[in-house]
């Protein structure tokens, strides 16, 4: 039987191989940090058209990670490869064979791949931040201004949930293209257009994205947004919720059913 050490070197043997998730992982940093960068030189440049309700809850730390509703998309599609590729390759059987203690096998899994993304995910924060701030100019502000720290660091934190539950929900669904099928639409469309519709937005407030997200708030109601009924630490709180039952529920699928 497999030790755990030889476990965790297979799955970051497994990882750091497979260009996909390497590429995958790029992305996400390179188009959250570019179009952040790109819409903080616009808001530089048009500062003066916003509303004074506008520039009265303006966040140039949130504004500097704008970029990160795509780029946890590619978080998504990181989370759901590293898991969904060997049942859709068919290396799962030989995976579970050479380690059949399932728990062992989808932690090691989770955990390589987790440390992976948070390396990522924190180093994309934080380049996010300084080069947005450069281009904020004298709108921009700095991480030793309270709480923008932790709406850098937070941000890194946000990204690493995203794609750990995006791993728990291909562990349950078992194949890449249904996970990516589902979870690319609900982040990029269902979820940003029911957070706007107001009978619907008090709902998705609890989605994991739009409750995650209030952790890289610095100023409340940024942008003149509708107040959340929690607040940033609680909202990763509840994202994290999310994701440790879309893993439990990955852990239940994996254990009951054959490879």
């Amino acid at each position: 039987m497999a030790s755990v050490p030889a476990v965790l070197q297979s799955e970051w043997t497994k990882i750091r191989t497979v260009s996909s998730t390497t590429w995958t992982l790029i992305s996400a940093l390179v188009v959250t940090v570019a179009l952040g960068a790109a819409l903080s030189a616009v808001v530089n440049s048009q500062f003066g058209d916003l509303s004074p309700e506008e520039r009265a809850t303006f966040d140039p730390t949130y504004t500097s990670f704008s970029g990160m509703v795509l780029g946890q998309l590619a978080m998504v599609v990181f989370g759901v490869l590293v898991v969904g590729s060997e049942y859709t390759s068919g290396m799962i059987r030989t995976s579970l064979a050479a380690v059949p203690r399932r728990g062992t096998f989808l932690f090691c899994k989770i955990l390589v791949a987790g440390v992976l993304a948070l390396v990522v995910a924190v180093l994309t924060g934080f380049l996010a931040f300084f080069v947005g701030q450069a281009l904020l100019g004298e709108h921009g502000t700095t991480i030793g201004e309270p709480n923008v720290l932790r709406a850098v660091t937070g941000s890194g934190l946000y990204m690493t949930l995203i794609a750990l539950f995006s791993m728990g929900i291909a562990a349950m669904l078992r194949s890449s293209i249904l996970s990516l099928g589902i979870l690319m639409p609900f982040f990029f469309l269902v979820s940003q257009i029911l957070a706007a519709v107001p009978g619907a937005k008090e709902v998705a407030r609890y989605f994991p994205d739009q409750a995650g997200r209030q952790i890289t708030q610095v100023v409340p109601n940024a942008l003149n947004s509708s107040p959340a009924p929690y607040g940033p630490w609680a909202g990763l709180g509840i994202m994290a919720l999310w994701v440790l039952a879309a893993l439990a529920g990955g852990y239940a699928v994996m254990k009951k059913r054959d490879a």
